[in-house]
């Protein structure tokens, strides 16, 4: 053997013995190797889904691709799971699901030597529970003015689904009784009961009356007396006596009313008296008072029996004369 054959000889034998001590990764890199793995933590509208992917030596991306057929059609944002030849075991969590639904999913990863899919696997959302939200507008409400109730049914079929209002008036001692006639839901599970007017504080409820355990929580409706206001003048000598009167409606003999007067931020009681008989339909009061200082006035219904809520009148400015 020649001298230039040797050296040959020897120099494959020196690349042979380095690419023989180098790392598998570096030497072969592959495609990814994936599996889908479970569903978990399954409920109405999420659920968190498991994988395991094996970057086999080459900078791997995955992400999970999931719908209600083998098509898919929506997959989750792309992540990196490194280049390394170790199973990497990865899980994301997802959303905005319809209950009652079967989806489809599978995992799928990417490297430079190309594209590889998971099995396919599948998961059923259970119904979401049926469930009732009540508001009332305007809360409170004016006495002798209407009202509307409106909420939302929401839960697995609850389109078209017949709802019922019930009241409980104060003192709520006789428990809760129909209010006029069912509604139905619409598409979206809304529903609005107008009520022409509230006579007092009272509780509502609407409920299912095919499943009466469906009910929503209690919402209080507070009923403001409607009151008048008219002073006997409005510009006076320090230490004159103005006249405040008018009408409360309902009539409600004996009920507490309040003068005041605007002191900064805070309304401060000047004076106090009680209604009185008017009519039927309303009742009156009437109150002199010393005034000693110029500024706005109100007067307050002050009800602390719980038929109403509290209200007060329009304010009027009275001034001082120099």
């Amino acid at each position: 053997m020649t001298r230039t054959a040797q050296r040959a000889t020897q120099a494959s034998l020196v690349v042979a013995a380095l690419l023989a001590g180098l790392p598998a990764a570096a030497s072969a890199a592959s495609k990814p190797t994936v599996r889908t793995g479970a569903a978990t933590r399954i409920t109405a509208t999420s659920v968190r889904l498991h994988g395991a992917v094996t970057p086999n030596g080459a900078q791997t991306t995955y992400l999970f691709q999931y719908g209600r057929t083998k098509l898919y059609g929506t997959s989750t944002p792309i992540t990196v799971a490194g280049s390394g030849s170790k199973k990497i075991r990865v899980r994301v969590d997802v959303g905005g699901l319809v209950p009652a639904r079967r989806y489809h999913y599978r995992l799928v990863a990417r490297n430079s030597k190309g594209v590889v899919s998971g099995s396919d696997r599948s998961f059923k959302t259970p119904a979401q529970p049926l469930a009732l939200s009540l508001v009332a507008s305007p809360n409170p409400v004016r006495f002798g003015k209407g009202i509307v109730l409106a909420g939302v049914l929401s839960g697995t079929g609850n389109a078209g689904r017949q709802i019922v209002l019930q009241q409980s008036p104060f003192p709520h001692t006789q428990g809760f009784t129909q209010v006029g006639n069912a509604l139905v839901a619409n598409q979206q599970g809304s529903f609005a009961f107008t009520l022409l007017s509230v006579p007092l504080n009272t509780q509502f409820r609407v409920l299912l009356p095919s499943k009466p355990q469906v009910v929503s929580p209690i919402t209080g409706v507070g009923v403001a007396p409607r009151l008048t206001t008219h002073v006997s003048s409005r510009r006076v000598f320090s230490g004159a006596r103005v006249r405040f009167s008018g009408t409360i409606r309902p009539a409600r003999r004996g009920t507490r009313v309040v003068i005041q007067r605007l002191r900064g931020k805070r309304w401060k009681r000047v004076a106090a008296t009680k209604s009185r008989r008017g009519a039927k339909t309303f009742s009156r009061y009437a109150r002199r008072v010393r005034i000693r200082r110029g500024g706005r006035y109100r007067v307050l219904v002050d009800s602390v029996d719980g038929y109403y809520v509290p209200n007060s009148g329009r304010t009027v400015r009275i001034r001082l004369r120099r």
